[in-house]
């Protein structure tokens, strides 16, 4: 029997310690008081199905790198923040974000059923934080999207909101379905990745609300994390009626390089799911080791557009610091040459970096 064969049949729960790592093979045992140290900060957890994903004889791993803690993280840089895309000065009740004119962030739960070492709300998610919104609190936040009419999507996140039990899910669901100026309920979420037979016929039927349109949006950065189960739990969404798109950070050393992008992004396309965001890994502390520059994000979406169709493009997008929203930082072809706005030549780029003058001069 091999060592990932016998990890497979070891890790039957979900592990939380660095004991459990050690114990299972994932972590070596000198490592043990770093993770310890480590541990004491910022939240662990692996399900078995992502435990059996990771080669333990892979030092370099892009699996276990988004996983498995490593001391790095208790190095923090001044340009970390704790909310780096500053949720807490847009939440006008506890549970809201409401950053854009017609959407608002819904923050039911602040647990997750894995811990990614890059999480940009690590500060606030995990055992020891609040764990859910209370009952008084929730009622607080539907009544903040009832009062107000410009809002026309609900984005569940938090933690992950598909930790809850079908039935809370189903209450929630039932409450926003009264709201007749939401038209749109979008879920983010890890777990048909990470444990996809949660996707079960009760969660989908808690899912389903009438007169309201729901979107999920799906986090993976690595092709092999989709596995066969994990393609199965997302075909059971978008066979029940719910649209999927994806969204990924770029991380360095899991999926920065072209060949990589490219078989995750053609993966979601054969899910049936929909690109969206790509994003540039957020300011949260202890993650400087796990960001590529903003360079090397638009080096790598200029090769990707040569390497798959636009089907498979998502929109390299950076969360800029201090609450002001997500804008496209993908890289530029277009560069004006003369004239004015009625008649401006331009250099445009295409996918081979060859120059092209647009319009062409006359024959």
């Amino acid at each position: 029997m091999s060592k990932v064969t016998r990890l497979q049949s070891a890790a039957a729960t979900t592990l939380r310690s660095a004991d459990d790592l050690v114990t299972q093979g994932l972590a070596p045992e000198e490592a043990r008081d770093d993770l310890d140290r480590v541990a004491q900060r910022y939240a662990i957890a692996l399900t078995p199905d992502v435990a059996a994903l990771i080669d333990p004889d892979d030092p370099n791993d892009p699996i276990a790198r988004q996983y498995i803690p490593q001391v790095d993280e208790l190095v923090s840089l001044p340009i970390e923040r704790d909310d780096p895309i500053g949720d807490v000065p847009h939440s006008p009740v506890e549970g809201i974000v409401h950053r854009h004119r017609d959407r608002v962030l819904l923050k039911l739960v602040h647990v997750c059923a894995v811990y990614c070492r890059f999480c940009f709300r690590r500060e606030s998610v995990g055992p020891g934080k609040d764990n859910a919104l209370s009952r008084e609190a929730t009622t607080a936040a539907l009544d903040y999207v009832r009062a107000h009419p410009e809002i026309w999507e609900v984005i569940f996140t938090g933690g992950d909101p598909l930790v809850l039990s079908p039935r809370r899910l189903a209450e929630i669901m039932a409450e926003l379905a009264t709201i007749p100026h939401l038209k749109i309920i979008r879920f983010h979420t890890r777990l048909p990745v990470v444990d996809p037979a949660r996707i079960d016929s009760a969660l989908l039927q808690a899912l389903r609300v009438p007169g309201k349109t729901v979107w999920m949006a799906l986090h993976a950065n690595h092709p092999r994390e989709l596995t066969p189960a994990a393609r199965a739990a997302c075909a059971r969404l978008i066979d029940a009626g719910i649209p999927m798109v994806s969204q990924s950070v770029l991380l360095r050393g899991v999926n920065d390089d072209a060949a990589t992008l490219e078989a995750l992004m053609r993966a979601f396309v054969e899910c049936r799911i929909k690109p969206y965001y790509l994003h540039h890994a957020d300011l949260a502390p202890g993650t400087a080791h796990l960001r590529t520059t903003l360079a090397e994000g638009q080096a790598l979406l200029r090769a990707l557009r040569g390497r798959v169709s636009g089907l498979c493009q998502p929109e390299y997008v950076l969360d800029i610091p201090g609450g002001y929203g997500k804008a496209p930082v993908g890289p530029n072809y277009l560069t004006a040459v003369d004239g004015t706005d009625a008649n401006s030549r331009y250099h445009v780029a295409d996918y081979c970096g060859d120059v092209h003058l647009y319009p062409p001069a006359p024959e």
